[in-house]
């Protein structure tokens, strides 16, 4: 009993501390516990675009961005020296005014190319500014992934001198859509999966924990006019571990190369 007393009261001492300070994202924390975070060795920032866009009849808009909160904390975590800014809501999804790809359907959002590349400059630049020695950019959507890379060679160009690096981690998109491909060939699946397909609602239905992002009831063949360019009713909670998994180890190990590389 006298043990378990000593627990119950080292816990409650223990307690506040523990959970002031400990995430790894900048929306939680305070401006003394970030530049604490820094001092303490926390240089990198992660800066994650995300989408709202259709995604089929099955699917929430919200994805894009549901993954990229996700992914984004993993990543930190697996970097052990990261912080990780708020998810990019927005990305390029097609002309507003002619209502080209995904703006063809109600809910979906696009910035035009170049404000999308300027919100990300001017975030990166801040994650700069507060005294982060790397900034590693990356999108979990197609449309921005020029302007994310583009960003990053301008600012990494300005500040590699200070010792600084700006990196756009293009790996977790582009690696992981032609790996992912790989795996559904391996199991008899369907490989031409662009959107709203296999690999995308495998993702939700791993990650969701009520059943509330994915309408099981509306998974659809794949249909242009729908918004779905892919086979949903091949996907599965399992696969998208494997998708996700794919996504986080390419990151972190371009992060790392990218960084060994400039020594």
């Amino acid at each position: 009993m006298k043990r378990l007393c000593l627990l119950v009261v080292l816990l409650f001492i223990a307690g506040p501390v523990f959970g002031q300070g400990s995430s790894v994202w900048i929306d939680d924390l305070t401006w003394p516990e970030v530049q604490e975070a820094i001092a303490a060795g926390k240089r990198t920032a992660i800066i994650y675009a995300g989408s709202s866009e259709q995604n089929g009849p099955h699917m929430v808009i919200g994805k894009h961005n549901f993954i990229a909160r996700a992914l984004a904390q993993r990543i930190a975590e697996e970097l052990g020296d990261a912080l990780v800014y708020p998810v990019l809501p927005y990305a390029i999804t097609g002309n507003a005014v002619t209502r080209t790809g995904h703006m063809r359907f109600p809910g979906s959002v696009s910035l035009p190319p170049e404000v999308f590349f300027g919100v990300v400059r001017g975030v990166a630049q801040s994650a700069l500014t507060a005294g982060f020695k790397v900034v590693a950019l990356m999108g979990d959507h197609g449309g921005g992934q020029d302007e994310l890379a583009l960003a990053a060679k301008e600012l990494d160009g300005e500040v590699r001198a200070s010792g600084a690096r700006v990196l756009f981690i293009g790996d977790l998109y582009a690696k992981s859509r032609v790996q992912m491909r790989d795996i559904l060939a391996r199991r008899g699946l369907p490989t031409d999966e662009d959107h709203a397909g296999i690999p995308d609602t495998s993702s939700l239905l791993y990650l969701e924990t009520q059943g509330q992002w994915v309408r099981k009831d509306k998974i659809a063949l794949a249909d242009p006019k729908n918004g779905v360019r892919g086979h949903p009713q091949h996907a599965s909670a399992e696969l998208g571990k494997v998708y996700l998994d794919l996504k986080v180890d390419l990151a972190v190990k371009q992060v790392r190369s990218l960084l060994a590389a400039s020594k």
